[in-house]
């Protein structure tokens, strides 16, 4: 199996993983009836300590591996920036936000990733790469009818809450490129979450969790979900998105965020049996074709 071929392999299972990650943040949160059983704050947390727990024996064995104080630091960076505060972040943006929008806003992370790369790390931005931001972008606001007149539910503190947590993303993203390249993606996963695993633990116990689990007749089932949550949606997402990103760049792993909403619309019709709309099929069309315009001869970008 070819470079390549690995790259966009695991670019979509990627896509498939963090497109159904919406809709199992909301299972954490809300019963079938819309109840709350968990609050944002509790699922962030609970995801980021059972997340911890799975990494920590990896990264307890990885430990080694650090020779440096500044690899500790840019670890942390990762794991604060790549995880840790974004978990609760979109899980607050859910409680105002539809699915559809909350995606479509993930979306800006290719951005922040191009414009930290360019001011921070000093990459190079080609023009191709620009127009493919832009027709991507056009292909998600169609997707989830933004251009389409659809009724879409706006609270600009929450839109906030996403659009700070994909700054956060791409500056994870360029800091695993061009500072950790010498550590292998499941060295940075569990390292970067053995330095989290205490916090994360912390702050569960002192958002009183366990009291849920008592008096919550759904929020072992909610529980379930959330598990699910922080194995594959971010231990197994992670270790991915890490090997994606040494195998190509920041900008190809970013560019997962304008396959998720595919995922959420497939999954919102045959899960939920909403209605598919000729323009959602057009949206996913230009989505890769600018998907395709950004990672266009990528490798004469990165050297």
């Amino acid at each position: 199996m070819n470079k390549e071929f690995r790259s966009w392999l695991f670019l979509i299972i990627l896509a498939l993983i963090w497109g159904s990650s919406f809709i199992l943040m909301k299972k954490g949160m809300y019963d079938e009836s819309g109840g709350i059983i968990f609050f944002d704050s509790q699922v962030g947390a609970l995801r980021m300590a059972i997340a911890g727990l799975v990494m920590l024996p990896f990264g307890l064995m990885n430990l080694r591996k650090i020779t440096h104080w500044k690899q500790v630091v840019y670890l942390l960076i990762v794991g604060t920036c790549g995880n840790f505060f974004p978990a609760f972040l979109f899980t607050f943006a859910e409680t105002k936000l539809s699915s559809g929008l909350a995606g479509m806003l993930n979306s800006f992370t290719p951005f922040f990733t191009l414009i930290l790369g360019f001011l921070i790390f000093k990459q190079k931005i080609r023009l191709k790469q620009v127009i493919g931001l832009f027709v991507a972008f056009t292909g998600i606001c169609i997707l989830v009818g933004i251009l389409n007149d659809a009724p879409v539910e706006i609270s600009m503190l929450h839109v906030g809450a996403i659009l700070l947590a994909t700054l956060m993303y791409g500056t994870s993203l360029n800091t695993i490129k061009y500072k950790l390249s010498e550590f292998k993606s499941l060295e940075i996963a569990s390292l970067s979450f053995t330095f989290l695993a205490i916090p994360a633990g912390i702050v569960t116990l002192s958002l009183d969790t366990g009291s849920v689990l008592k008096t919550n007749p759904h929020a072992y089932e909610a529980l379930f979900f959330i598990s699910i949550l922080s194995v594959f949606g971010t231990c197994l997402a992670l270790l991915l998105f890490n090997q994606i990103i040494a195998l190509k760049s920041p900008m190809f792993a970013s560019s997962v965020t304008y396959m998720i909403p595919i995922v959420a619309v497939v999954l919102g019709v045959f899960l939920n049996h909403e209605q598919f709309h000729v323009s959602q099929f057009l949206g996913m069309i230009v989505i890769v074709g600018g998907v395709y315009l950004v990672n266009s001869k990528q490798k004469k970008m990165d050297r």
